[in-house]
């Protein structure tokens, strides 16, 4: 149901009525410098030209202007079309929304160059119950960044698709992308595009009033098992420090190798070995090892309160008793929940000494071998318990020429190579280390662009970009043979600076690719010898790439003693496994992995999703124990080990996905799937065992 247009009266109000210029066309166009009726602010209504699926009905007028609508499946929504060139010069499409219910609904907004051309696409969640202003900046279809800050209750906004040129855009879309069962009911004002900064929402609307309570906990969200109270929560944890003495199973080895299978003379430190039927790893002691893994073994509850202040029960004094709850990210408040329920209960003096003490019991006694990644790992190298730690590069010297991919042939890349290496003195010796992940999901890889042809776009003049032109030339000699073979208009100097305009043929992206192999051969390999040259003693495990990686990605990669991947499926495919090693000829580790639900109080399952706490622990058991059954899989490490904030954590994401809640209360039913899993797993692993296979029903995946 198209919504009236209207226009703007002298005091800056609109009437009802059709402006006869752009009739047709899905724009309203406003006089200059009027007042856009959503956001007070200059602006052009975006009208829809058809709306698919999407019912609407009358709901209370929270937000001024706004129109409910219900939308039952995927793909409900907006769909406009307009004259090429009308977002050109714009800067913003914005709307206020505000979405009902507790279940999360994520929003695709596409932008199209044609009924047949390239398509970008811009994705957001938003967090039930609280008003938010969806702010799209219209310069991120250069593609050179993936994600920006979240901004309240607009949550994750992210980057897919294609690059698109605005002077070619003639058509949107504004879809329902994710949701729950329940139908997905919102109100949204106009559509407004605009050429001016968008404010952010500092108040936002809260229907239901408060969204989470003073121990974390969701206030829309009623659940089984559900902590009563702060006096229930603080017996809760003194009770579990109390109990906090449990111990690997017998048949594990010290360091949670197999005790069973002594393979030789400890080494002092974790190694990786190929026996004739599957890879393992090695623990120090010389014993067969397969890694059990959970991330984040940190106080990693921490919640973005920044605009959302009025939606929280609790808000303490940042300088007081709870000043080390409070933390920044990209310069916006947070407040960790966990971090306050440990303070209320033990006090602010050694709190964080009694978590590691629970956290690290907690984890032995569910069978886990390794602190994964994201950890506070300085706990478990003190207490001798298998860990992995992350690394971060910095271009600190060079720039970055495609979102986060370096100036790799930079002369002085090496140099920053250098001192991102140096961060690993301090484990060098460590036998508890079983190795490092040299960064985790480079947001180039996210990207449908090859690293070659994003650098090209979107940097103008770099030592990488010079060594892809000469790269051209020792190939083709002359500009007319590179025009001839690239099938387009071309020449050296085009290639080697200035800013890149039109498309490519798929020639060229033929050579582009094999370029971007030599891209991140010559990024990873350099830093790889980087870090073997302060560190040789422990495993070099990858990059946790996100997803399966392209060839041209893996065939770069041979610089790793392990290869590591984020893998979100139902279980490990057998077959990238498969294929990786005939590449690289190493193993394959898991760095990140996870199911959720929406019956526990959280707004989002995950990016697995199950239907129940049952089904999540029947779809741990499938996973890991495929895994371990895989002769080329050497660990999984499941993501994460306490649920994330009901309203969000730095960029929105608000997932069931720990095995503990805010309160440090166990999820039963997944915790007592992992310890029959981790006890058997080396059993599994020699075939002795078959792995469990009676999977849930998988759900569509909910994430933003």
């Amino acid at each position: 149901m198209n919504r009236p247009p209207f226009k703007v009266r002298n005091d800056g109000r609109r009437t009802f009525i059709k402006q006869s210029l752009a009739l047709g066309t899905g724009i309203l166009f406003l006089p200059p410098n009027s007042a856009s009726k959503s956001f007070g602010i200059p602006g052009t209504i975006l009208e829809p030209t058809k709306i698919v699926g999407l019912k609407p009905f009358d709901g209370e007028n929270y937000l001024k202007h706004a129109q409910w609508y219900s939308g039952q499946n995927v793909n409900d929504g907006f769909y406009y079309e307009f004259p090429p060139g009308s977002l050109a010069d714009q800067q913003y499409i914005t709307t206020d929304m505000l979405a009902d219910g507790n279940t999360m609904i994520q929003f695709n907004i596409e932008l199209q160059e044609g009924a047949d051309g390239r398509v970008f696409q811009f994705a957001f969640g938003v967090l039930n119950q609280c008003s938010l202003r969806m702010r799209f900046p219209l310069h991120l279809v250069d593609q050179n960044r993936w994600r920006i800050p979240r901004a309240g209750a607009f949550l994750k906004p992210m980057c897919w698709g294609d690059r698109v040129d605005l002077e070619k855009v003639d058509r949107m879309k504004f879809y329902i992308h994710r949701k729950s069962d329940q139908p997905s009911k919102f109100c949204l004002t106009p559509v407004n595009v605009t050429q001016e900064d968008v404010p952010v929402v500092e108040h936002p609307v809260l229907p239901k009033g408060k969204l989470l309570d003073s121990m974390g906990q969701s206030m829309i969200h009623s659940w089984k098992g559900k902590t009563s109270g702060l006096d229930e929560m603080k017996s809760n944890l003194q009770q579990r420090l109390k109990k906090s003495n449990h111990t690997f199973p017998t048949h594990f080895s010290k360091w949670g190798g197999w005790q069973k299978k002594k393979l030789r003379e400890g080494s002092g430190f974790f190694g990786a070995h190929q026996d004739d039927n599957r890879w393992w790893l090695v623990d120090p002691d010389g014993y067969l090892f397969w890694s059990a893994g959970i991330d984040s073994v940190r106080v990693d509850t921490s919640a973005n309160i920044h605009l959302l202040e009025d939606a929280l029960e609790f808000l303490p004094a940042q300088d007081g008793e709870f000043a080390e709850v409070f933390s920044e990210n990209q310069g916006q408040l947070h407040l960790n929940y966990l971090a306050a329920n440990y303070i209320r209960t033990f006090g602010s003096n050694g709190w964080r000494d009694k978590w590691a003490t629970i956290a690290l019991d907690e984890l032995k006694r569910l069978r886990f071998n390794t602190v994964g990644n994201w950890s506070e790992w300085g706990y478990a190298s003190k207490a001798k318990f298998p860990y992995v730690r992350p690394m971060h590069f910095t271009a600190d010297l060079t720039t970055n020429i495609y979102r986060d991919f370096p100036d790799v042939f930079h002369p002085d890349f090496e140099k920053d190579g250098a001192a991102y290496a140096q961060t690993l003195v301090e484990t060098k010796d460590d036998p508890a280390l079983i190795g490092y992940f040299m960064m985790n999901e480079p947001t180039w890889a996210f990207s449908r662009e090859l690293p070659a042809v994003g650098m090209l776009y979107n940097n103008q003049a770099s030592a990488t970009r010079t060594h892809l032109a000469e790269f051209l030339k020792k190939k083709y000699v002359s500009k007319e043979k590179l025009a001839a073979n690239w099938n387009m208009d071309v020449n050296f100097k085009a290639i080697e600076k200035g800013k890149w305009q039109g498309e490519f043929s798929k020639e060229a992206l033929s050579d582009l690719e094999l370029f971007s192999e030599l891209m991140v051969e010559k990024y990873f390999g350099s830093l790889s010898a980087a870090c073997k040259k302060v560190d040789p003693n422990h495993l070099n495990l990858g990059i946790r790439y996100q997803g399966v990686p392209p060839q041209w990605a893996v065939a770069g990669m041979k610089s790793f003693d392990v290869f590591s991947m984020n893998n979100y499926r139902e279980k490990v495919p057998f077959e990238v496994t498969q294929e990786i090693h005939a590449l690289l000829q190493m193993p394959v580790m898991i760095g990140e992995w996870h199911f959720g639900a929406l019956d526990v109080g959280l707004p989002s399952s995950g990016i697995g999703h199950v239907r129940t706490q049952a089904d999540r622990g029947k779809a741990y058991r499938v996973y890991f124990e495929d895994a371990a059954a895989n002769p080329y899989c050497v660990g999984v490490h499941w993501f994460v080990l306490y649920d994330q904030s009901a309203i969000g954590r730095f960029d929105g994401e608000n997932y069931n996905i720990g095995f503990l809640d805010i309160c440090n209360r166990p999820h039963q039913a997944i915790c007592s799937a992992a310890m029959k899993s981790h006890e058997s797993m080396y059993e599994i692993a020699t075939g002795k065992i078959k792995p469990y296979n009676d999977a849930p029903e998988y759900l569509p995946k909910l994430f933003i």
